[in-house]
């Protein structure tokens, strides 16, 4: 009996050999137009295993000859090959041209493809920023995105950005921010700095700085009312969403790049050389009636040297900024965890004379965990960042332009400061006083979520950022001239410092289910909120030594100019319910419920919401066969946000220390009225758009218009003096309208295997409108804003011309009277915002060739840079060498004057704030260009790539001010940059 069962079952196991196929192992390499690729997908169709390529685009899989390999990866097309007798399968993947469509977009609580959000939502991701020498996160999206009009603030290092998305919403200045979140984390954006202090920049010093762009994956911009209402009164200006780099499924992948580069100013002004400045001297003179040189006038006494010439703008301004930078990254992971671990160092010197440096680290992390039946998921991020910035406490332009060109040389025989005998003030010594900044920045994140079925989803994130920053500003006795002999016991020290922190906690639940022909996602969530702000503002004055000059104890008179903790509470509850009714017809219905700690009882809760719906045009039957139109899609939305960008406590009856002793005893006095009614304000937002794509998205156009109308403004009243308060913070019942139109195309325009090129561009049309304000004329503001205009204006005198009889500038007086008076006569409107602005990118790949670049373009109206009177103990603009000279010359300047000509230093007085002070600043600038090779290596485990990368490369424009870019006359412009760098992947 044994050996007939051994005998069945011998013939039953060779029976089975003859049927079952035997497995073979296939390998091979994944690769796109421009090298390998890592993390793509492999699987044998119609069975559950695969794998993924590794960092060098390389895969192994054992698979049976009948057996066939599908080879997926996002953004490009779907490759299926049969295995039959291969053992090795390379594949070369080709770029979806219908990538827009799948594109996942980050909408903040939730994500949504591209092709299927009803919002407006802009991005740009890590390929863009990587193109670009900048260390500020708001210089990555300059000129790339519709409607996000961003200006740089300044060109010495750790300056600031200003942006505007879509308009100005509020009559206050801080009340257009636009709300920032980095991974889920709300980060606020106030400044951290103060104006006794951060004196080299325009604006205090801004926490923004200490975001790193190297360690960003994305920035995704939220605009319209259905992408921002769901973060209801935060996101009444717009949200910036910075998502950071994560781990991804693989072997573990190292990444170090490095680079370094030159900054110089992009332009200087054309002033007049030593001959066109004497002459204009000696001829303002003759024309003040003076025979002679007065001793005071050294410059054309014979005092100076007059065959001297020093262009003090390549003096003062013209050195070269050294930027040095260093990133490295550590990332991989299996299918349930990924981490990434990264470093990076920055460090930039200053265009100004000597040894001022500015030094900017950090460090992030990110891990990511799921469970193995994919229930559970754990996210955890950080990301921390240190800067020590020293820089001259005052910014060098003025005195670079003003400077009479044949003043003294900047050092004696001995290498001293030059004093020329105490006849100037050498600009050289004011580099003695310093700034120091050093921030410490900290945001973190965790985010737990559970899949208790497969169509309901639970979740909360637990979020934490800190902000560390300490300024001082010295004033050492050593800037004046020693021969006044002063001690340091005219010294001073100014000190700031700032603490920030804050925690959120967002409990969410997320239910899916497919209902009828459609799909249903309800999102339903909660945030509470409090962040916690501490400032000491201090100075002293009056040391024993300059070595003692930042230790303020040693001073002798110390002030507290400010000292204060403010809590900021935020509650709120939110949904998201969104239908997608078969592909085709979406509806995106959201709200909120706020509640902020910065109004009075009874006010402290609002409402608001969004609706938002689109319709995938393509998708229908009788356009689905349509050879032109591969994708159209109709959308629009309406709703309300708020917001309760007005500070702390401003609705209380607040008080604070006199600082003043009364019987021994320090008082307080008040400082604020308390207003019950204080409450939000509204912005309601409009929008239809039409996105469509033609020739299988070769060529893919969104045409946005939009309208946007805040109301119930929040400013100070102004109050009687009588009162002892100079205003009260209230509503104001005033409108303000922003309107635009946006219009974006992105062409690919030729694909092939070894060359591929592809434009974006983008233009933007806005217009802002005060649409109304009771009681306008009547008001403190009646000399700052106008019905029916923008808010960014200016009223000036109506600049006529030169009076050719008397060489002096003429202006309309417009109310007839016989005189030019202010108010009366400063009523023309100077319109500043921009007329329209936008970006056109190339990005061309050839073989192992990458060009990238992208021209930024502005129409806009600039104030021009005035010196004072052209004739004074300053230099002027070269074009004042034609100002009037004698009686019936027609002339665009006026008469040449020392300053003892009243009826000219009035007049000029006018002209600086008239008409004629304004020209145009439109520009086209090269804002970005980037050249990479791909090395070839032996070695297939390691990638090598050398770029070169600029940055304000070319600048066309008419404007004779500088640079044309922003309007913070007197400080520096933004730098040219030029950087070359090396990136090692293995």
């Amino acid at each position: 009996m044994l050996s007939i069962c051994c005998w069945v079952t011998n013939t039953f196991a060779s029976t089975h050999s003859l049927f079952q196929q035997p497995q073979q192992t296939i390998t091979g390499t994944v690769t796109d137009s421009n090298g390998t690729l890592l993390g793509v997908t492999i699987l044998i169709k119609g069975k559950a295993s695969g794998t993924l390529t590794d960092e060098n685009g390389r895969f192994s899989i054992n698979v049976n000859p009948s057996d066939v390999l599908v080879f997926s990866y996002l953004g490009y097309k779907t490759v299926e090959i049969t295995i039959a007798n291969q053992t090795v399968i390379n594949v070369k993947l080709e770029e979806d041209t219908t990538t827009l469509k799948e594109v996942v977009v980050n909408a903040g609580y939730y994500s949504v493809k591209d092709k299927e959000r009803t919002g407006s939502i802009s991005r740009i991701t890590a390929k863009d920023i990587e193109t670009q020498p900048v260390t500020n996160v708001l210089a990555t999206m300059q000129g790339r995105m519709a409607g996000v009009n961003i200006t740089q603030e300044t060109g010495v290092p750790g300056g600031g950005f200003a942006i505007q998305i879509r308009g100005i919403n509020s009559l206050r200045t801080d009340g257009n921010v636009p709300l920032y979140v980095i991974d889920g984390v709300p980060y606020a954006s106030e400044s951290i700095g103060s104006n006794f202090t951060s004196s080299i920049y325009p604006t205090q010093t801004s926490p923004l700085n200490s975001i790193n762009p190297e360690a960003i994956e994305s920035i995704e911009i939220l605009k319209d009312a259905d992408a921002t209402a769901i973060y209801g009164s935060r996101g009444a200006n717009g949200v910036v969403l910075i998502t950071t780099k994560k781990g991804k499924t693989g072997a573990t992948k190292v990444n170090i790049s490095t680079s370094t580069g030159v900054g110089q100013v992009t332009s200087f002004m054309k002033l007049m050389n030593t001959e066109q400045y004497l002459n204009m001297r000696a001829k303002a003179y003759q024309n003040d009636g003076f025979t002679d040189f007065p001793d005071w006038a050294y410059d054309i006494n014979g005092t100076w040297n007059q065959d001297r010439y020093t262009d003090w703008q390549k003096e003062l301004l013209g050195g070269s900024a050294i930027i040095n930078a260093v990133v490295g990254t550590v990332s991989g992971g299996s299918q349930q965890t990924q981490f990434l671990v990264g470093a990076n160092y920055n460090n930039q010197t200053t265009v100004f004379p000597g040894d001022f440096i500015y030094r900017k680290g950090g460090a992030n992390f990110n891990i990511n965990h799921r469970s193995e039946n994919n229930r559970l998921k754990l996210t955890f991020s950080g990301n921390y960042t240190a800067q020590n910035n020293n820089q001259p406490a005052m910014d060098l332009t003025i005195e670079s332009r003003r400077l009479s060109p044949n003043a003294p040389a900047l050092y004696d025989a001995q290498g001293n400061l030059n004093w020329e005998n105490g006849t100037w003030v050498n600009p050289l010594a004011s580099l003695k006083s310093e700034f120091i900044a050093k921030t410490n920045d900290l945001v973190s994140n965790t985010l737990i979520s559970y899949e208790i079925m497969p169509s309901l989803e639970i979740k909360s994130s637990f979020g934490y950022t800190d902000t560390r920053n300490t300024e001082t500003r010295t004033v050492p006795s050593t800037i004046y001239n020693p021969a006044f002999g002063l001690g340091p016991e005219y010294s001073a020290l100014f000190v700031n410092n700032t603490n920030r922190n804050s925690w959120i906690v967002e409990p969410q639940i997320n239910w899916k289910e497919k209902i009828s022909n459609g799909d249903l996602d309800i999102l339903l969530g909660s945030t509470f909120q409090q962040q916690v702000s501490n400032r000491l503002t201090q100075y002293g004055i009056g040391f024993t030594s300059n070595s003692l000059i930042y230790n303020l104890n040693s001073a002798s008179l110390k002030e507290v100019v400010a000292s204060d903790e403010t809590v900021y509470k935020y509650q709120t509850f939110f949904g998201r319910i969104n239908y997608n009714w078969n592909k085709k017809y979406l509806l995106n219905l959201t709200g909120r419920r706020d509640g902020s700690s910065r109004f009075g009882p009874g006010n402290q809760f609002a409402t608001f919401g969004a609706i938002g719906a689109a319709w995938i045009v393509s998708k229908e039957n009788w356009l689905q066969d349509n050879n032109t139109i591969s994708f159209a899609k109709w959308r629009v939305s309406y709703g309300t946000t708020g917001n309760d960008q007005i500070g702390d406590y401003q609705y209380l009856d607040t008080y604070s220390s006199s600082g003043g002793l009364y019987q021994g005893i320090v008082g307080l006095q008040p400082t604020r009225l308390f207003n019950p009614y204080f409450e939000w304000e509204k912005n309601k937002k409009f929008e239809t758009a039409l996105e469509m794509g033609l020739l299988q998205d070769k060529v893919f156009i969104t045409a946005a218009y939009f309208q946007n109308r805040s109301s119930n403004q929040l400013v100070g009243i102004p109050l009687p003096g009588t009162t002892g308060f100079t205003s009260m913070q209230a509503n104001l019942n005033a409108v303000v309208q922003n309107t635009g139109l946006e219009f974006t195309v992105n062409t690919t325009n030729i694909t092939n295997d070894s060359f591929n090129w592809k434009t974006s561009f983008n233009i933007s049309v806005p217009k802002n409108k005060l649409v109304a304000f009771p009681g306008l004329q009547n008001s403190a503001y009646k000399e700052q804003f106008r019905i029916g205009e923008p808010l960014n204006i200016q009223l000036a005198y109506n600049f006529l011309g030169v009076d050719p009889e008397t060489g002096i500038y003429q202006f309309e007086d417009v109310n007839g009277d016989g005189q030019i008076t202010f108010p009366d006569d400063r009523q023309t409107v100077v319109d500043l915002s921009p007329e329209f602005f936008g970006g056109l990118q190339n990005q061309v790949a050839y073989k192992r060739w990458t060009l990238d670049f992208l021209f930024q373009f502005v129409k806009q109206k600039r104030a021009s840079f005035t010196l004072g009177n052209a004739g004074g103990m300053n230099n002027q603009p070269v074009e004042l060498v034609n100002s009037w000279q004698n009686p019936g010359d027609s002339s665009p300047y006026q008469v040449y004057t020392t300053g003892f000509n009243s009826d000219a230093v009035t007049a000029h007085s006018f002209y600086e704030s008239s008409t004629g002070a304004f020209e145009d600043g439109s520009f086209i600038r090269l804002k970005t260009l980037s050249l990479t090779y791909n090395i070839p290596l032996n070695s297939k485990k390691v990638d090598c790539k050398i770029s070169a990368q600029a940055q304000n490369l070319l600048t066309f424009t008419k404007y004779r001010g500088g640079d044309p870019e922003f309007g913070n006359l007197g400080y520096l412009p933004p730098l040219r940059i030029i950087s070359t760098g090396i990136q090692l992947t293995f």
